[in-house]
């Protein structure tokens, strides 16, 4: 690949997200949760036949991953290509208006998706970039899906919102770090911030753990990418 970058087995971004864990300051988000999501529910024969249906469609986008890792360059050079493509499409949490949904409920969009804290410095400081960058390239065909992972209730997220004068992202939430060890048993989330580039069927294209520049000219490129991969695989374009 043009800038070396590698498949790397979940197991061992361990290694690579050492410092992003520490900065994140969490140790207490890493607590053993058995629930799936926020309004997870034990699925029967048919969810499981789409599951694998999912998974089998996910994991044919391998050379799509690369090429969306591959133009991760610069200030959001942290992003993997996802090893191999999932589907996400299951992950729960609640939409703006609080109530249950999943990630398949944004089918159709290609999706940045980062988990935040109020508790997370680095989250913190990423918080005006990311809204920059829902600002300048969200609509119909790309969101920003930032999910707060604050336990508690709404009121401390959504002041220090107000606060830094966030106002395109959309206030998505999970208060019971399901989602997190959601993705945590998916070797995805070892720290927070996290961030997942998701394709428009709900397959991880790349993921990130730690912050990045994402106002800037390389995470656009990045997104630019993703968005023409898109475009390829959707039905009519």
């Amino acid at each position: 690949m043009a800038d070396g970058k590698k498949f790397i087995p979940a197991g061992r971004l361990l290694v690579i997200a050492a410092t992003a864990g520490a900065l994140a300051g969490a140790v207490a988000v890493y607590a053993s949760v058995t629930l799936s999501g926020n309004n997870g529910a034990v699925p029967g024969q048919a969810a499981v036949a789409e599951s694998g249906a999912d998974a089998a469609l996910c994991e044919a986008k391998a050379e799509k991953a690369r090429t969306v890792a591959d133009a991760a360059t610069g200030e959001v050079a942290a992003m993997l290509p996802a090893n191999p493509p999932q589907s996400l499409k299951a992950l729960a949490f609640n939409s703006p208006d609080g109530k249950p949904m999943r990630l398949a409920d944004h089918e159709g969009k290609t999706l940045l998706v980062n988990l935040w804290a109020t508790w997370c410095a680095p989250c913190r400081a990423e918080m005006p970039a990311l809204n920059t960058l829902q600002k300048e390239m969200g609509g119909d065909k790309f969101e920003v899906v930032a999910v707060n992972v604050d336990t508690g209730d709404d009121e401390k997220p959504k002041k220090f919102l107000a606060e830094i004068g966030v106002d395109a992202l959309g206030f998505y939430r999970d208060n019971t770090l399901d989602l997190f060890n959601d993705l945590k048993k998916k070797g995805l989330a070892l720290g927070l911030p996290v961030t997942l580039l998701v394709d428009p069927e709900g397959c991880l294209l790349a993921n990130m753990n730690g912050p990045a520049e994402w106002a800037g000219k390389d995470a656009k490129h990045l997104i630019e990418t993703a968005l023409e991969q898109a475009a390829e695989t959707l039905p009519g374009t």
